[in-house]
């Protein structure tokens, strides 16, 4: 039996937490997390928090990981899920037009979509998220909401089939409901 494919999208400085998280937690629920990025290749994470005193964000090295596929490679209609995962990545990353594709093709599809911190930058670009509830870090509430889309300031918001979490201060909260939605999608096909 082959397990379903769900697709975890990176790149440079992705945030370590909010990618290995729900890459594991797929695994532990029967699906394969297949990571997706600029180009195939290894990846290095950063890990993101607010030190006591400090009044951004302090970065630094977090693992590295592999990236199974290039956007350009993608076949969206091979993966039942996506996750945009935080960092700075979805800032470089957003412009990436066979990305874009992608992630249209999920909303359009309405399959189960997960979007936590920075990740929000990606479908607001792709212009998908307008009229959408959804979570994501307070600073990244404008660009939502130029976009169209509705903040939410709680740890899980599930609009439909996109569940979304702040930071991965929130992973315990929405990934949990985004795989039973994966697990849903499963049991009817």
């Amino acid at each position: 039996m082959s397990l379903d494919k769900v697709l975890i999208v990176i790149g440079d400085a992705t945030e370590t937490l909010d990618t290995m998280y729900p890459y594991y937690r797929l695994q532990e629920a029967g699906f394969q997390p297949i990571v997706a990025a600029p180009e195939k290749r290894l990846y290095q994470m950063v890990m993101h928090e607010v030190k006591p005193g400090w009044t951004i964000t302090k970065e630094w090295e977090g693992y590295t990981i592999q990236a199974n596929v290039a956007f350009k490679d993608i076949v969206p209609e091979d993966y039942s899920g996506i996750l945009f995962s935080g960092g700075r990545a979805p800032e470089y990353i957003r412009y990436d037009e066979h990305l874009v594709r992608a992630t249209k093709h999920f909303f359009q599809t309405n399959k189960p979509i997960a979007s936590v911190c920075h990740g929000v930058e990606i479908p607001a670009y792709a212009d998908c998220v307008r009229g959408r509830k959804m979570a994501t870090v307070p600073k990244c509430k404008f660009d939502l909401e130029v976009c169209g889309g509705i903040f939410v300031d709680a740890a899980c918001v599930i609009d439909g089939n996109l569940v979304s979490g702040r930071t991965f201060h929130d992973n315990g909260a929405y990934v949990g409901p985004w795989i039973q939605l994966l697990e849903q999608a499963r049991a009817s096909q």
